[in-house]
C-alpha cells in the first residue's frame, strides 16, 4: 500500500445489515475508494435486529436515504426506548429506559439525589423524562409537520431487518456506485501471517483489494477461518444463547403501535416484543442450559395469547442459535470484522446494529492510506472495540444483577455468578452516590451514565444519600418535565396515526 493516486479498493464480503450499512457509509463518505460487496445467493441473513438506536437517524442521513422512504420500505415504526416488565421480583413491575436524557443531565445537575427523597411518589423515568409519559400512551416522538429525522424527543426505529438490507442494497448500488457481485467465496488467498491478497469466487474468479471487511456473520470466513482469530466466549457471564421467534399480525390495521421495545422477563430469559406497522416481531431469548426449544416455544406462545394475539396456523417458530462473545481482535492485517463476525452478546438493549454503525464509521474516518497507517489504525480499532464490548457486557449484566428474581436456577445464576469486577466496582461506588459523567472512562461510551441511572433506579437500586434537599432550580426541573409531558399528551399524535399520515403524505422536507 503506497501513497500513489491509484484508486484503492475495499471488498466487503457478506451482505445483510452489516455489509450494506458498511457499504453505504463508506461509499457516501470515501469517494476516492472503490467499494465492492460480494453477497452469496445461497446464504440467508439472520433477519433479526429489528430495533435501532437514535444513531440510525444520523447514519441514514449520511447515506442519503429519506426518512419517509425508509419508513415505507422497511415497515418501520418509531422507537423511544425500552420498557422492562417483571424483571424485579414483584409482578406487574415495569420501568422505562427512554432514549432522551434525564432533565438537567447536560447541565451536570444531580437530579437523582433530590429524586431519592420523593421516589415513593414517582418513578425515576417519569420524574426525570417526559418521554416516559408518551410511551405510556404509544405516542409518536414527532408530529406530521416535523421535518425529516427531527422530533420532539430522541428516537430510533423498529424495522423489518430483511427489507432494511434490501433498501440499503438498492440505494448503495443505484445511487452510491457500490459494485455488487452475487457469488460464493470459495477461498481466501494469502499467507496466514501476511495480508489477504484476494478471495476466489465460484463464478467471478479472483477479487483483489487493499482492505477486506468481513461481514460473513458467525461464520467469519476471513478473520475467524482464514486468520484464526479466536472467539472469546462470554457465556459464563451472560448465558443466553438461543432465541425462538414468531411474526404475528396486529389484530386490526388500527391496533396501537407501541413506542418502545417491550422486554418481559420469563423463567429462563426474556421476551422481546417489537411493534412494526403491520405486525409484531416477538421472540424469547433464553439459555439452553436451563430450557429447551419446546419449553421456550410454549412460553412464547403463552405470552402471545396473553397479549390477545392470534398465531396463524401455518406460522413456524424460528429458532436462532448464537454464541455470546466477541473476537480477541477485530482488525488483523488488512481485514476488519463488522457485525456478527466481530461479536454478538444477546438482543437485550439492541446493541447489534449500533456496533455495526460504530465500526463502519470508524473505518470511514480512518481508511488506511498506507501499510504503516493500517497498523496504527488496527491497534486503535482493536483497543476501542474491545473496550466497547466489555462495557456492553457490564451494562447487560447489570439488568440481571439488579433483579430480585430467584424463581429458577437460571435467575439465581445470572444474578450472582461471574459478575465482572468493573461492574462490581461501579455498583460499590453507586451504593454511596449516583452515577455521574466521570465514572466511565471514555467520552464515546456506548451506554452513558444516564442509561445506568434509568436501569439502576428503575430496578429499585438503593443509593444511600443523607441529604435529599430540593433546591428551587431542581424543583423547576421536575415541574418542567411534567409540563413538557402534558404538552406532548395534548398535541402529539399516536404512533399509529402518524404512521398512517406518513404512508399517505410522506414527511416534510425542509
Amino acid at each position: 500500500m503506497s501513497h500513489n493516486t491509484k484508486t484503492k479498493r475495499v471488498l466487503i464480503v457478506g451482505g445483510g445489515s452489516a455489509g450494506w450499512l458498511t457499504a453505504g457509509l463508506l461509499a457516501s463518505q470515501c469517494r476516492n475508494w472503490k467499494i465492492t460487496l460480494i453477497e452469496s445467493k445461497h446464504i440467508a441473513t439472520i433477519g433479526v435486529g429489528e430495533g435501532t438506536w437514535p444513531t440510525m437517524r444520523t447514519t441514514l442521513q449520511k447515506i442519503g436515504i429519506d426518512e419517509d422512504e425508509f419508513m415505507h420500505q422497511c415497515e418501520a415504526s418509531f422507537k423511544q426506548g425500552s420498557e422492562f416488565i417483571n424483571w424485579a421480583q414483584r409482578k406487574e413491575h415495569s420501568y422505562y429506559h427512554p432514549f432522551s436524557l434525564p432533565a438537567g443531565y447536560t447541565e451536570q445537575f444531580d437530579i437523582v439525589t433530590p429524586w431519592l427523597g420523593i421516589k415513593d411518589k414517582v418513578d425515576f423515568a417519569h420524574a426525570s423524562c417526559s418521554q416516559s409519559y408518551w410511551c405510556d400512551r404509544s405516542l409518536a416522538p414527532k408530529t406530521a409537520s416535523d421535518p425529516q429525522y427531527q422530533g420532539r424527543a430522541n428516537y430510533g426505529y423498529h424495522l423489518n431487518a430483511d427489507k432494511f438490507a434490501q433498501l440499503l442494497k438498492q440505494h448503495c448500488t443505484t445511487k452510491l456506485g457500490v459494485t455488487l457481485i452475487q457469488d460464493d467465496v470459495i477461498s481466501v488467498n494469502g499467507q496466514v501471517d501476511e495480508n489477504i491478497e484476494s478471495v476466489s469466487t465460484q463464478e467471478h474468479g479472483e477479487l483483489a483489494a487493499e482492505l477486506f471487511i468481513d461481514c460473513t456473520g458467525s461464520r467469519s470466513l476471513l478473520l475467524g477461518k482464514h486468520f484464526g482469530v479466536q472467539w472469546l466466549s462470554k457465556k459464563h457471564i451472560l448465558k443466553n444463547d438461543r432465541a425462538v421467534a414468531l411474526q404475528v399480525q396486529h389484530n386490526t390495521p388500527e391496533s396501537d403501535v407501541a413506542s418502545c421495545t417491550k422486554s418481559t422477563a420469563q423463567s429462563y430469559g426474556w421476551i422481546w416484543d417489537i411493534a412494526l406497522q403491520s405486525r409484531r416481531g416477538i421472540g424469547y431469548t433464553f439459555a439452553s442450559e436451563y430450557c429447551d426449544f419446546e419449553e421456550a416455544s410454549s412460553q412464547l406462545l403463552e405470552y402471545i395469547s396473553g397479549q390477545g394475539l392470534r398465531v396463524h396456523q401455518d406460522a413456524q417458530v424460528k429458532e436462532i442459535k448464537f454464541s455470546p462473545g466477541y473476537r480477541e481482535k477485530f482488525w488483523h492485517r488488512n481485514c476488519v470484522a463488522i457485525g456478527m463476525s466481530a461479536g454478538f452478546i444477546e438482543p437485550l438493549e439492541a446493541s447489534a446494529l449500533v456496533m455495526i454503525e460504530l465500526g463502519a464509521q470508524y473505518v470511514c474516518d480512518n481508511l488506511p492510506e498506507s501499510e504503516d497507517m493500517m497498523e496504527v489504525v488496527a491497534q486503535r480499532f482493536n483497543a476501542k472495540f474491545s473496550y466497547h464490548w466489555a462495557r456492553i457486557i457490564d451494562f447487560l449484566k447489570l439488568h440481571y444483577v439488579l433483579s430480585e428474581r430467584s424463581d429458577t436456577a437460571y435467575w439465581q445464576s445470572m444474578k450472582s455468578e461471574q459478575v465482572p469486577l468493573s461492574l462490581k466496582n461501579l455498583l460499590t461506588l453507586w451504593r454511596h452516590r449516583p452515577p455521574k459523567h466521570g465514572d466511565l472512562d471514555h467520552i464515546d461510551e456506548v451506554f452513558s451514565p444516564a442509561s445506568y441511572q434509568y436501569v439502576l433506579y428503575g430496578m429499585g437500586f438503593n443509593t444511600l444519600v443523607n441529604n435529599y434537599s430540593i433546591t428551587p432550580q431542581i424543583n423547576s426541573l421536575f415541574k418542567q418535565v411534567t409540563q413538557i409531558a402534558q404538552q406532548g399528551l395534548d398535541t402529539q399524535p399516536s404512533n399509529r396515526l402518524l404512521l398512517n399520515n406518513i404512508a399517505k403524505y410522506g414527511i416534510a422536507k425542509v
